[in-house]
């Protein structure tokens, strides 16, 4: 079965505390929509060899992925935007680009309790895909980083438990998109998993950043 394909580009921006399961879910999401994972993780340890996470480095890392999802959406593909949007500024300014694309946006909140979300990062295992670029985190760097969060107020949004499984995630989703109008209510119902689309992001060369280098290929 192939994936569902949305009748217009569409970014789905994530929010939530770490721990939240909000890459498991972005990868997952992105075996059954069409649409590019832009994950911010990865492409730090794609650039740079030991990551500092300081602001010079962050504003980086934003930059690219804001560039990244212009350019998908301006040719029309929906896009994954796997990096915290935590800040009220960082999602008008993405709300912004998908109306300059002409294209539509969803913000997804996943929840979950702050001792929940530590104890799975706690357990995190860089053996496996979702936790191999994830950043550590210590209860101190967790507090500082959830205090900071802005939470969505008057803002369209959905919310979904981050303990749910990704079916019942999955779900609401769908309803969302639904009602936005952006998928057949036959499309909405019907499970469709399906890998086929791979992203290649920029390579560094000794921890150094070459924004001329974008090997970005839709399958």
């Amino acid at each position: 079965m192939q994936k569902l394909t949305t009748n217009k580009p569409l970014i789905i921006m994530l929010y939530g505390f770490p721990g939240a399961g909000k890459t498991h879910f972005a990868r997952q999401l992105s075996d059954v929509v069409t649409a590019a994972h832009l994950q911010s993780d990865k492409i730090r340890h794609e650039l740079f060899e030991s990551p500092r996470y300081d602001d010079n480095e962050n504003n980086i890392i934003d930059h690219l992925m804001r560039y990244m999802a212009e350019e998908f959406l301006n040719s029309g593909v929906s896009v994954i935007y796997d990096m915290n949007a935590a800040k009220l500024g960082h999602r008008r300014a993405l709300r912004d680009l998908a109306r300059k694309a002409h294209a539509e946006s969803i913000l997804v909140w996943l929840q979950i309790d702050s001792d929940s979300a530590m104890t799975r990062l706690k357990a995190r295992d860089r053996r496996k895909s979702d936790d191999k670029y994830a950043t550590d985190y210590t209860k101190k760097t967790f507090e500082s980083h959830t205090g900071s969060m802005q939470n969505p107020g008057a803002e369209d949004y959905i919310v979904i438990s981050g303990k749910h499984t990704f079916n019942t995630q999955k779900g609401a989703v769908m309803k969302k998109l639904y009602d936005m109008g952006i998928v057949e209510s036959s499309s909405a119902t019907t499970s469709v998993i399906k890998p086929g689309l791979v992203n290649l992001i920029p390579n560094a060369a000794g921890g150094r950043v070459d924004m001329s280098r974008r090997n970005i290929i839709i399958r």
